[in-house]
């Protein structure tokens, strides 16, 4: 009788983990372990799905601006160089506060890339979505938008792909007509969505005697509200500070009401009458910056008024991100 060979499994081609592609938590792994995806390299995007960055922009150019268009800017562009440059059929890279259907990326026509921020994002690091969604927008055919999907584990990072000495210089618009370069030839959804966009939207303007400081018109009063870079318990000393002081105003009718909190920094928010204009508020909000400086520096004990200033301000601290 005949003896029966040994059988032996094919032997399967060898992936790195760069190399294995994001598929559903259910589905088996596309690295042929025959575990679900979930069970096996599933594990580290799951981990990195989660894991929330407290400062996804910190180190890239214009932290605070970053956090402004993310949060509280409606309409507004900013110009983006690579780090190794822009690729021969890309004339520009553009951030865009939104885009038209809430796209996350559009390749126009011409080979241009327009990236949204203000999306909803399939992981706890938004700048590592951001830099998946940019990747992908490059690579994307002209005249089409890129969908969004969740961004490899160990995929790049804004800071990874965008120069690091580079200006972020916002311009901020009344409206979305930045979407579209030839209104005539505008599609419906996308006629619809700017209408409904350019409705929506408050009126907004950088300050440009200060850094990170967008004044508002809402229909009741205006406001000031200045992303601030600083470490959140020495920045509300020093608002105390001033707060106690009575030195906290930008001016007759003014006043500090409270602050945010948004992707790890502190935005505090001043009232202002209606009548004042974002002209009218620019040197006040430069020597108020003298002044926060001052305070900033100190580090003498709080007194009791200090005190119960800073606890008024924690009271009315809402965060948003």
């Amino acid at each position: 009788m005949a003896k029966k060979r040994p059988q032996t499994k094919a032997e399967r081609p060898q992936l790195s983990d760069a190399e294995i592609p994001v598929v559903g938590a259910r589905e088996a792994c596309p690295c042929g372990s025959g575990r679900r995806y979930k069970a096996c390299h599933g594990r580290a995007a799951a981990h990195a799905a989660t894991e929330l960055v407290h400062r996804p922009f910190e180190g890239l150019p214009g932290e605070g601006d970053w956090v402004a268009l993310r949060e509280l800017v409606p309409a507004a562009t900013v110009e983006l160089p690579l780090k190794d440059g822009l690729p021969e059929d890309v004339p520009s890279v553009t951030l865009a506060t939104v885009l038209p259907m809430a796209w996350p990326a559009l390749r126009r026509d011409d080979g241009s890339v327009l990236l949204g921020l203000q999306n909803d994002t399939a992981s706890g690091d938004i700048s590592r979505d951001l830099a998946d969604t940019l990747q992908r927008a490059l690579t994307a055919e002209p005249g089409t938008p890129v969908q969004s999907r969740r961004a490899p584990a160990d995929g790049p990072r804004l800071q990874d792909l965008l120069d690091p000495e580079g200006a972020f210089e916002p311009v901020v618009h009344s409206g979305f007509e930045f979407w579209v370069p030839d209104p005539e030839n505008a599609t419906p959804e996308v006629t619809a969505s700017l209408e409904r966009a350019n409705a929506a939207a408050i009126p907004t303007v950088k300050l440009t005697g200060v850094d990170s400081a967008y004044w508002c018109e809402t229909p009741e009063k205006n406001h000031l509200r200045w992303v601030m870079p600083y470490p959140e318990e020495q920045l509300l000393d020093a608002l105390a500070r001033l707060h106690a002081a009575g030195r906290s105003n930008l001016g007759e009718g003014t006043r500090l009401v409270g602050s945010f909190r948004a992707h790890g920094l502190t935005v505090p928010v001043w009232d202002l009458p209606s009548g004042v204009t974002a002209e009218d508020v620019e040197k006040p909000a430069a020597e108020f910056a003298e002044r926060f400086a001052a305070a900033l520096a100190s580090d003498a004990p709080l007194t009791a008024d200090e005190r119960r200033a800073r606890g008024g301000l924690t009271n009315r601290q809402v965060t948003l991100s």
